[in-house]
């Protein structure tokens, strides 16, 4: 086959093209701009465009697809040569359809916890030796990509992504997957600029349930209210298997998890990842694999990237960065760091640059979401709120909607960098969240007092 990319250099769209790549298909592609790593990856496939921009002479009719990414406008050039030409357009959330129609479908769904559940899953059949395909949305240690595709696997494990397909399909991501085996972890408001209501985005979930093949099942997070009752009132011939957080212990700054074969320490901690853990496994139950040899694949488990990753270690402090952008998120992941290290100072930094972070009629949902921390700050630049074209939000809004006394606000990273450049170290744990790069912050001087 032959397919062409538009909007190529994308996270999921790169490692898309390169695992079609690798199973024969003839691939081109273009894009304004390729960040790394993708940029390096296409080159050294050979598929990275010779020149950055769109080219409509590029979309001829032997092309037997194209693939759109989120990155292009609706008005692309390129698109419209294709509609042109009649020429079969996919998001990339239809094409893993159409690759994966012959395979048992699992995808993990739920605003949060999605990643590290897929993660865990993938970690566990890898461990096994267990050939599965899959879509993941972080690099995971040891694979290689985030998408791999064959003709021979049985599982086809993909992360149910309830953002938009495409910008001419409207659709979340995760309704297009048709799962016989599907989980939901959570549910808490998110993509705000897409679903303007609170209703109007648990919808997406009850929709997604709809999805699901007659036959399949849903496991489900069941210490979710919003979720509980979402998948135990919904109506149709699939298996329903809840799942709550299971017993551990947290003992010098190490988690150990309670199993019938005694305490077994983990490499991951914070009581939103034994949840994940608890629903990961069920759904590697569900692919064969059972309870004994799930413990031992997953006690070896780190986490997925960019997940509570230890930056640096020394001088009695600890240096954290975590992905957390959304509200529920950053509770999480503020409290799982509190509960692991009780007797530390705790520093949480979080950067709000998201759509939904940014927007003054979201911003209440924080509230909370940074009191396990001994010093709270929260940076943002008004420069973002002018590129999104949002309405201005002051340090003051922020202060009365997080309701914390004390919280620190800052909109210029030189001062977010001298003020984390003077925290103690000694006793503290310094844990940065956010999905950007505090307006461009230099990490690496950050972790050098660590060392």
């Amino acid at each position: 086959m032959r397919i062409h990319f538009i909007a190529i250099g994308g996270s999921t769209m790169h490692n898309l093209a390169l695992a079609l790549h690798d199973k024969g298909y003839s691939i081109s592609g273009s894009d304004d701009v390729i960040f790394e790593p993708s940029r390096s990856r296409l080159q050294a496939a050979g598929l990275l465009p010779e020149a950055f921009g769109w080219f409509p002479e590029k979309i001829t009719g032997d092309l037997d697809a194209i693939i759109l990414g989120m990155h292009a406008k609706p008005d692309n050039p390129e698109l419209a040569r294709a509609q042109e030409l009649g020429l079969q357009v996919y998001s990339y959330p239809e094409f893993l359809l159409e690759q994966s129609r012959d395979k048992t479908r699992v995808v993990i769904g739920g605003s949060h916890g999605k990643t590290t559940i897929t993660s865990m899953v993938l970690h566990v059949m890898q461990y096994w030796d267990r050939e599965t395909d899959y879509m993941v949305g972080a690099q995971l240690e040891g694979f290689d990509r985030m998408v791999r595709l064959t003709d021979t696997a049985e599982f086809m494990v993909l992360e149910g992504d309830e953002y938009l397909s495409s910008p001419i399909d409207r659709r979340p991501k995760f309704h297009l997957y048709q799962p016989n085996i599907a989980l939901i972890s959570g549910i808490a408001w998110d993509h705000i600029n897409v679903f303007p209501t609170y209703e109007g985005y648990k919808e997406q979930f009850r929709l997604f349930l709809e999805t699901i093949v007659a036959g399949g099942s849903i496991t489900y997070n069941a210490e979710d209210p919003e979720v509980k009752a979402l998948v135990e009132d919904f109506q149709a011939p699939i298996r329903k298997f809840p799942y709550t957080t299971p017993d551990f212990r947290n003992e010098g700054g190490r988690t150990f998890l309670e199993t019938p074969e005694g305490d077994m320490p983990l490499e991951v901690f914070g009581r939103h990842n034994l949840n994940n853990l608890a629903g990961a496994r069920w759904i590697c139950q569900q692919m064969g694999v059972d309870a004994e040899e799930f413990y031992e694949a997953i006690a070896s488990f780190k986490g997925a990237s960019k997940r509570l990753e230890r930056l640096a270690e020394g001088q009695g402090g600890i240096l954290f960065k975590d992905f957390a952008h959304a509200p529920s998120k950053a509770l999480a992941t503020t409290s799982a760091v509190r509960e692991q290290y009780p007797d530390h100072i705790l520093v949480a930094c979080l950067e709000l640059h998201t759509y939904s972070s940014l927007n003054a009629a979201f911003l209440e949902a924080y509230r909370g979401s940074l009191d396990a921390a001994d010093t709270a700050m929260v940076f943002y630049t008004p420069e973002a709120l002018e590129i999104k074209g949002l309405d201005p939000i002051s340090p003051a809004d922020i202060e009365a909607a997080f309701g914390r006394n004390g919280l620190q606000v800052y909109t210029d990273t030189a001062s977010l960098q001298q003020a984390l450049q003077a925290c103690p170290l000694e006793g503290s744990v310094v844990l940065l969240m956010s999905s950007g790069n505090y307006g461009g912050m230099d990490l690496d001087a950050l972790k050098a007092r660590f060392r």
